[in-house]
């Protein structure tokens, strides 16, 4: 009781929370996947609160980010123990950030892989929803990989848009197919979209665009919170605890999802550089990380720490249901068919 009495109010409620959910911890992750209730109970688990008192005392990745209103939503975290920023709506001004990054010249390399069935199930909604709502106003050039490329539907392009198809070949395995884009985004960050672009996103394919997915996104190296953690004590997340593994962590600042990460095109190719090279490394030793790539890209970003982090509303799941917190979606996860489409 004296160690809590020390404890400021938000520290005491995830004490609080973190004891109630955590007993016992190995069904947790299963209960919360199919309790509604338990996902709603966790919404109210109070994120850790930015100390800083101004934006310009963030790191900046643009001077526009001093104009960032940290104190503008007092409901979540707005920057990290590192100074970097957490994007949420009603932080930034839009027009800003668009009006620099085009005086800047910004352009934006979009990958996604959609090999298998991946291609018929998403790839035309992902494409279409991205040229409604993804960096409106700059130009970009989608990357498609896939393993039969005279699929790839046909997309209304808007001006300074353009879309490059690649050919690479189908793994047996979905997860190989999910750890080996790593090294494919690597090799066309080095012949290709080092010569064009300045920044590169990448993307699966299993979503969707809904809302403004902007330039106030970009930076030199930017991570997402993964949107069924966001809220939970750091304990509970899905960290690889293998100690043969190349992703082994023992604890992390959060738990970032792997559906989306991007950055300039030199901290991209780092980060798949690495990520590929622990992959290469567990292979060696018969290890495979918890969460294949994810796992390596926590890793990444616990060592190397990310510059911008994107809060869940630019990657949000609607099964979680309600929360107070998510003023905009702006993108969701389409509905998964795992069985359907996952070849092992």
């Amino acid at each position: 009781m004296y160690v809590c009495g020390r404890l400021g109010p938000v520290q005491k409620m995830k004490v609080f929370f973190k004891y109630v959910l955590c007993i016992p911890l190995i069904p947790l992750s299963v209960y919360y996947l199919i309790c509604p209730s338990v996902r709603t109970l966790i919404g109210f688990i109070p994120m850790d609160k930015c100390t800083l008192k101004s934006a310009e005392m963030l790191i900046l990745d643009n001077v526009v980010d001093a104009s960032l209103d940290l104190g503008s939503r007092r409901d979540v975290q707005t920057c990290t123990s590192w100074k970097a920023p957490v994007i949420w709506e009603g932080m930034f001004d839009p027009d800003l950030y668009d009006q620099k990054h085009k005086m800047e010249g910004s352009s934006v390399a979009l990958t996604v892989f959609a090999v298998g069935r991946y291609l018929d199930a998403y790839l035309g909604t992902f494409l279409n929803s991205s040229e409604q709502h993804f960096m409106p106003g700059l130009p970009v050039t989608y990357y498609v990989f896939t393993d039969v490329p005279e699929k790839v539907p046909d997309v209304e392009l808007a001006s300074q848009r353009t879309l490059k198809v690649i050919k690479v070949g189908r793994s047996s395995r979905w997860q190989d197919i999910s750890m080996m884009r790593m090294k494919t985004i690597s090799n066309v960050i080095e012949s290709d979209i080092r010569h064009r672009c300045t920044h590169v996103f990448c993307f699966d394919v299993d979503q969707v665009f809904t809302g403004r997915f902007g330039s106030e996104a970009l930076g030199d190296s930017v991570a997402l919170l993964h949107a069924h953690y966001y809220h939970l004590p750091a304990t509970l997340f899905t960290y690889d605890r293998n100690r043969e593994s190349r992703a082994y962590m023992e604890t992390g600042d959060f738990y970032y999802h792997a559906a989306i990460f991007g950055g300039s095109w030199k901290s991209v190719k780092a980060l798949t550089d690495a990520c590929y090279q622990g992959i290469l490394e567990d292979k060696r030793n018969n290890v495979e990380a918890l969460w294949h790539d994810e796992s390596h890209l926590n890793k990444y970003m616990w060592l190397h720490k990310p510059s911008r982090v994107l809060s869940p509303e630019y990657c949000w799941d609607t099964s979680i249901g309600y929360r107070s917190d998510i003023k905009v979606t702006r993108l969701l996860w389409a509905p998964k068919y795992y069985d359907k489409l996952r070849t092992s």
